[in-house]
């Protein structure tokens, strides 16, 4: 599963330099899936969309820090736990409950984005 990032964020920005898929974002800014990893060209995004890698995208919030779950691996590959909750001083970055991921998917989404 991603993990969210609840309304008691602070804004404080710490998760994002944590995260390795560089997927945690600024409210209101738009975000690319190729940015902070070698993803290039076409890509399909979770929701059947087929984007260029460069192409930005809609923010997921205008309000406080967002996580993009299309380049959320919780870490897998990288780290045994979630960086972005490691080092949340809200304790706001918390697994999104609607979005059930196994390892192997993490996995696969991880060598996806990092190949």
């Amino acid at each position: 599963m991603a993990i969210i990032i609840t309304s008691n964020c602070d804004n404080c920005g710490a998760c994002v330099q944590a995260c390795p898929n560089s997927a945690i974002y600024d409210a209101g800014t738009k975000w690319a899936i190729g940015e902070g990893n070698t993803v290039t060209g076409a890509y399909t995004l979770e929701d059947g969309r087929i984007v260029d890698a460069d192409e930005k995208q809609e923010p997921l919030s205008s309000e406080i820090y967002y996580i993009v779950p299309d380049k959320c691996t919780e870490c897998v590959g990288f780290n045994e736990k979630p960086q972005c909750a490691e080092v949340c001083p809200m304790d706001c970055c918390i697994p999104d409950e609607l979005r059930r991921e196994t390892t192997e998917e993490l996995l696969a989404k991880k060598e996806k984005l990092h190949f």
